[in-house]
């Protein structure tokens, strides 16, 4: 079983800056994949961004890309999301997810991860 804890979402102005974390507890996090998510209202749920195990593999959407950089430290078994330049279209609930023993692999798809977390609420105002 897999605990996945986001944080660091919040109100923000087009243009700001947000770094939102996703803390993971309970498994050897260091060969899982990971990715990002977001549902924004009255919308479907959207892939953001992945990160391989090791953190060198990397995909973004089109809609985030230049924007938004994954990162993870496998030391502390944490995966980052720096998001940059945000618009009011970036609004939503964001999400991490863990795919198990994924390693190279990456993952756009959001039936393939195992484990979520609870989400965490970034609103951009313009």
């Amino acid at each position: 079983q897999v605990q996945l804890v986001e944080s660091g979402g919040g109100l923000v102005q087009a243009g700001g800056s947000l770094r939102l974390s996703c803390a993971a507890s309970g498994r050897a996090f260091s060969r899982d994949g990971m990715g990002w998510f977001r549902r924004a209202p009255g919308k479907e749920r959207e892939f953001v961004s992945a990160v391989a195990w090791r953190g060198v593999n990397t995909v973004y959407a089109d809609s985030v890309k230049g924007r938004f950089t994954i990162s993870r430290d496998n030391a502390i078994n944490t995966v980052y999301l720096q998001m940059n330049s945000l618009k009011p279209e970036d609004t939503a609930v964001y999400y991490c997810a863990s795919k198990s023993s994924s390693y190279y692999s990456l993952y756009t798809d959001a039936n393939a991860y195992n484990y979520w977390g609870q989400g965490t609420q970034v609103t951009v105002s313009s």
